[in-house]
């Protein structure tokens, strides 16, 4: 009884999840929360498109969130590399500590470069590089993953930790390019119907299925889609060492029985 309880209470505090990309309540979250910082941006564009989720966006960035690097994917600029009909695609990267990750915390984080940003000069005073990305006016596939790195994040600060990477197409955060076009009057230079200040498609939104993965896709040794605690681990391994430690803990008492003293 003793070991069922044991083994219950760790189930209760240490199976931690991240959602997978296949999440629907993920997807609707980053696809939402993109598209409301597109829809507020000032002054106000004429030519913002509706960002809709891509699933090989998402594939593409799992596959670098595995890497565990707080570093764009060196794979970037070469065309097909990164998804495979877009041949270009843009990048943000969220890193920190797994309790502080949360879609809508993260996307916000990078909308905050707005306050670093001006659009009648195109120039930055601070970092705004996402923030020029998530409001590309032409970039409208995104597609996002968040993964579990227990033995640190390169190039952060060498702590376990999550990073939440979201791929964009086509690409965006274009030198002496601004984000989007011409100002004026929200959807008053796109073709379709007009919701929220962004400009829809349906065809343009419709989800694809993709039987594909980037060649340089590994699974490597310092990431994970949960921490180390999964289900494997709770109903598997820490039953077995529960049990020899309860059979070496016997084992020592028939052979000392005087080595426990009760009151």
């Amino acid at each position: 009884m003793l070991l069922w309880v044991v083994l219950l209470l760790d189930l209760g505090v240490s199976a931690v999840t991240l959602p997978q990309i296949t999440d629907e309540k993920f997807i609707a979250e980053c696809v939402e929360e993109h598209n409301k910082a597109r829809s507020a941006v000032r002054p106000p564009a004429n030519d913002m498109l509706y960002m809709s989720w891509d699933e090989a966006l998402a594939i593409t960035a799992r596959a670098w969130g595995k890497h565990c690097n707080d570093r764009h994917n060196v794979h970037l600029r070469e065309a097909h590399y990164m998804h495979p009909t877009f041949a270009s695609v843009g990048e943000n990267i969220w890193t920190g500590p797994l309790d502080k990750f949360s879609v809508k915390s993260a996307i916000q984080k990078w909308v905050d470069e707005a306050k670093h940003y001006t659009y009648k000069g195109d120039r930055c005073t601070a970092v705004c590089s996402h923030y020029r990305q998530v409001v590309w006016a032409q970039s409208y596939k995104v597609g996002c993953a968040v993964v579990y790195c227990p033995h640190g994040i390169k190039n952060f600060d060498g702590l376990q930790g999550a990073i939440f990477v979201c791929n964009y197409a086509p690409g965006g955060d274009i030198d002496g390019i601004h984000p989007y076009g011409t100002t004026g009057n929200p959807c008053s230079g796109c073709k379709g119907e007009c919701d929220n200040k962004l400009c829809r498609n349906l065809q343009r939104e419709s989800r694809k299925s993709y039987n594909w993965a980037p060649d340089w896709d590994t699974d490597g040794p310092r990431s994970s889609v949960a921490p180390t605690n999964t289900f494997l681990d709770i109903l598997i391994v820490r039953p077995i060492a529960v049990i020899l430690t309860c059979i070496a803990a016997c084992v020592v008492h028939y052979v000392y029985p005087n080595l426990f003293c009760y009151e």
